[in-house]
């Protein structure tokens, strides 16, 4: 039986990074401490300037995804909850005092984007300590995915802690997983003045599930649309669709059917459920069965999957 490749080995990298120093004595590091991603963040952050400026213009990343061990995250989570928006804080501080820095030497500090988005997410093949970044310029652009350039990625193993970056294909990102708690969106504040009452961490509504989609739609290119589902039971539907109550979630694409999706919630077993009535829909890269709105044909439906409809519009759901 073939053994399963880890994430290093798909990419090429296992022997670089995993075997580089085989026969160094494997200590297992404690879990990465709030200082330690801090001082990464602000390393990462500085390193964007030196790669992406130019002439007098300081230029530099407004996306920051840092990826952790799932332990070191679950860690985090569980035990210093709240402590990702205190970093969060900590690093925008750094940042406006740098960049104020910059301005004070008489160069062009104008951001690329309207907005700082931080994601903290884990990796099932990284070990304990391990710790990468992703940075990106405009934060949540929806990629061409005939034309999307690879992402830089710093990657620091445990054995060596040395950082070693590399180009990965955009499509690797389907292996990280992401949680709604470890998302900060933070408007850029042209004056450099940091307020921390801007930080918007995802909002503690009166709602059981939050479901986000980017289409392709040119009026809606690379925005994100965000539904609260507050009702045990929603439609998810198209652009034709007339019904505007609450209970409709409409994804205004010519590539959604009308309907598309319904979504149950069940009570008493605190789960989720999807039934499909559109031409194709792939929950986590399985085909839904197709079935009729009088007749729906029910599957699970877990906290942070990915729902692609057509083969185009993908749904994501996570906690409120």
């Amino acid at each position: 039986m073939k053994s399963k490749q880890s994430f290093w080995q798909r990419i090429g990298l296992h022997d670089f990074f995993l075997k580089k120093e085989a026969d160094r004595v494997d200590n297992t590091p404690p879990s990465l401490t709030p200082n330690n991603v801090y001082r990464y963040i602000i390393e990462k952050f500085r390193e964007s300037i030196e790669e992406l400026s130019f002439a007098d213009r300081v230029v530099f990343y407004h996306e920051y995804i840092i990826c952790l061990n799932p332990e070191d995250y679950h860690h985090f989570m569980e035990n210093k909850k709240g402590i990702f928006g205190i970093i969060v804080h900590e690093s925008l501080k750094k940042f406006y005092d740098l960049l104020k820095e910059y301005r004070g030497l008489g160069k062009t500090v104008e951001p690329s984007a309207s907005r700082w988005i931080f994601r903290f997410v884990s990796h099932p093949d990284y070990a304990r300590g391990d710790i990468s970044f992703i940075g990106k310029l405009l934060p949540d652009t929806a990629p061409n995915t005939q034309s999307a350039e690879n992402l830089r990625v710093t990657f620091i193993p445990r054995q060596t802690g040395i950082a070693q970056t590399f180009d990965i294909n955009p499509d690797i990102l389907k292996g990280f997983h992401f949680y709604s708690e470890g998302y900060y969106e933070v408007p850029y504040r042209e004056d450099l003045v940091y307020d921390e009452r801007q930080v918007k961490a995802p909002a503690s509504v009166n709602a059981l599930a939050r479901f986000e989609t980017i289409i392709p739609d040119k009026e809606f290119a690379g925005k994100k649309i965000e539904y609260f589902m507050r009702d045990e039971e929603i439609t998810v539907t198209g652009k034709e669709e007339k019904n505007e109550s609450g209970d409709y979630f409409k994804i205004p694409s010519d590539w959604v059917n009308s309907p598309h999706l319904r979504i149950r919630y069940n009570k008493n077993e605190n789960k989720f459920y999807l039934a499909s009535f559109g031409e194709k829909t792939v929950l986590n890269e399985r085909d839904v069965l197709h079935s009729s709105e009088a007749n729906p044909q029910w599957i699970e439906l877990p906290f942070n999957s990915r729902i692609l409809l057509n083969g185009i519009v993908g749904v994501n759901i996570f906690k409120p």
